[in-house]
């Protein structure tokens, strides 16, 4: 009588799988027209008119969502030039202050329109525009470096972002409710 084998004889040992060599890999290889065929794909795209729609659809969704959070200035939604803790530091310093410059374009079309008036008061509505736009320039200015000391003081001075001045200035420059993003402090309501 045979000794009684107890391993599993439907099992393939492990010493044979060693032994048994793997020859290629395992499949015939493709025609080429066959692998031509596997990777085609349409030059334009599917031009069924319901995919097309809801692509449109999807795109503006997106569009929408990210010029909202744009607005409300979630971090993720900002321009290159809008992100960072300095950008916004600025941001809400320039909003919480009035500034010469908000006011500077009503008062432009003030001034076309004083063009118009007879004699020498034209010629005043000049002169008043032009000592304006100094006095925004000069505040703007003083802006910048009020500016360099706050962030000096809140981040290091050596962690200052450069551009921080034109940043500033060009937002003062700009109506409360025009800015984008959005202010996000009420006026006097200066960051820490």
């Amino acid at each position: 009588m045979a000794p009684k084998r107890t391993e599993d004889s439907s099992k393939p040992s492990v010493e044979s799988e060693a032994t048994e060599p793997v020859v290629g890999k395992g499949r015939p290889t493709p025609s080429r027209k066959a692998a031509q065929a596997a990777n085609a794909q349409p030059l334009v795209g599917s031009r069924d008119k319901a995919s097309m729609k809801a692509a449109r659809q999807r795109q503006m969704a997106e569009r929408d969502r990210a010029r909202l959070g744009m607005m409300n200035g979630e971090e993720r939604y900002l321009t290159a030039r809008d992100r960072g803790p300095q950008r916004r530091y600025v941001r809400d310093y320039v909003d919480a202050r009035f500034s010469m410059g908000e006011i500077l374009i009503p008062l432009m079309l003030l001034m076309l329109l004083g063009t118009f008036l007879p004699g020498m008061a034209g010629v005043y509505s000049v002169f008043v525009v032009w000592g304006f736009v100094a006095l925004a320039v000069l505040d703007s200015v003083l802006l910048g470096v009020l500016l360099n000391t706050k962030l000096a003081a809140k981040f290091g001075k050596d962690n200052v972002q450069k551009g921080f001045r034109w940043y500033a200035a060009m937002r003062a420059f700009q109506m409360r409710f025009l800015r984008m993003p959005k202010p996000q402090v009420k006026r006097r309501q200066y960051p820490s």
